[in-house]
């Protein structure tokens, strides 16, 4: 594959998905706190390889599109699967692809090694579908058993279907058939179709209890992360300290070469930690006058921002102060709300708690503040 070679992808969502239960169409229904088409269009998009993006989706469907994240484009499908995907193939014929994968919005659990593999066998065979063998015996037979097929000769097949985009567009100016799959109509028009491995994970939804079923399946293959983070700083001059954003009115400040903000030094420590990404002297050295004074949050944006960019999510944050003075307690919610707002969490994924050390130690005697922090990141 050339650098100037462009695959599209194609996911197919005009359907209706009744079977699968619920009040709006399956791939619309949320898994895990998001669409159930958003996880195979964010595995699209992580793959360097793919140029593009396309949805088909139901004219009644459109304020569901405007859910989705993500650089991807709309086209309003047709009555069948096979007349959406060639509404979908007539408006790539304006970026002229050299490939296309063609792939259903019911099957949330495609894994990346899957899409590496496709995208591998179609640019040597032009034409290919992942599918199962199967293992059982299959019978043939109405009331009583007439028969036995070869099940060697016998597949699940999966999507995405991966085609040339020359070949298959042809295929479909050709076809005389309504199809339920897109190499039926390429091997119609007399194209070979090779057959590589799919996965037992890339399940369809189909039933109400599929839901439980991806669900237990993306959950396993997540990535988890954990980073702890510490800090301290002492207090000297002021007639203000920041505390995880907030500034409270206290009888002595914070020394430090930031703003001193010791809880949100620690959670940007923490997340630093979970990404193995050094601490945040690595990023924003001391030694540079451009950070004196400066407001911690640009510290903990940038974390945050490297957190995406790794192809992790914060799923939540836990952070204890630990100090005599001042008391954390009527600031607690304020601070969870101000580290929410500049992390672009909820609320309910920060915490925030203070605890003393009964007298014992600096932050006993009132000489400081320690902080420390755990970040849980889980991959997107």
């Amino acid at each position: 594959m050339n650098s100037k070679t462009k695959i599209a992808a194609m996911i197919v969502a005009a359907g209706r998905g009744t079977r699968a239960g619920g009040k709006i169409p399956k791939q619309w229904q949320t898994l895990m706190g998001k669409p159930l088409i958003a996880w195979s269009i964010e595995t699209f998009l992580k793959n360097s390889k793919i140029s593009q993006v396309i949805v088909v989706y139901h004219p009644d469907d459109k304020d569901f599109m405007k859910q989705l994240s993500g650089d991807i484009q709309g086209v309003i499908g047709g009555a069948s699967r096979d007349a959406s995907v060639e509404r979908g193939l007539n408006f790539l014929k304006e970026s002229e692809p050299d490939y296309v994968l063609i792939h259903d919005a019911a099957r949330p659990c495609m894994h990346s090694n899957l899409l590496s593999d496709c995208i591998d066998a179609v640019l040597i065979n032009g034409a290919v579908i992942p599918a199962l063998p199967i293992k059982d015996t299959l019978w043939r037979g109405t009331d009583y058993l007439t028969g036995i097929l070869d099940r060697n000769e016998i597949f699940r097949a999966q999507t995405p279907q991966c085609f040339s985009f020359s070949m298959i567009t042809s295929a479909y100016s050709k076809a005389k058939l309504q199809a339920t799959d897109d190499a039926q109509i390429v091997q119609s028009a007399g194209h070979r179709v090779a057959i590589i491995a799919g996965s037992e994970d890339n399940i369809k939804i189909t039933e109400p209890d599929d839901f439980a079923w991806a669900e237990r399946i993306l959950r396993g293959n997540m990535k988890l992360r954990l980073g702890n983070g510490f800090d301290v700083h002492k207090f000297g001059p002021g007639s203000s300290l920041t505390l995880c954003g907030v500034t409270i009115e206290s009888s002595v400040g914070l020394i430090g070469h930031s703003d001193a903000d010791v809880g949100m030094h620690s959670v940007t420590d923490a997340i630093y930690g979970a990404l193995a990404k050094g601490d945040i002297g690595q990023h924003f050295s001391p030694s540079d006058p451009q950070w004196k004074g400066a407001d911690s949050k640009i510290f903990l944006k940038h974390a945050v921002g490297l957190t995406s960019e790794m192809g992790f999510k914060i799923e939540n944050i836990d952070c204890t102060l630990i100090c005599e003075q001042p008391k954390i307690g009527p600031y607690a919610h304020q601070m969870r709300s101000r580290m929410a707002e500049i992390m672009g969490l909820d609320i309910d994924q920060i915490s925030v708690k203070a605890t003393t050390t009964e007298k014992l130690g600096f932050t006993g005697r009132g000489e400081g503040i320690a902080s420390m922090a755990t970040a849980a990141l889980i991959s997107k």
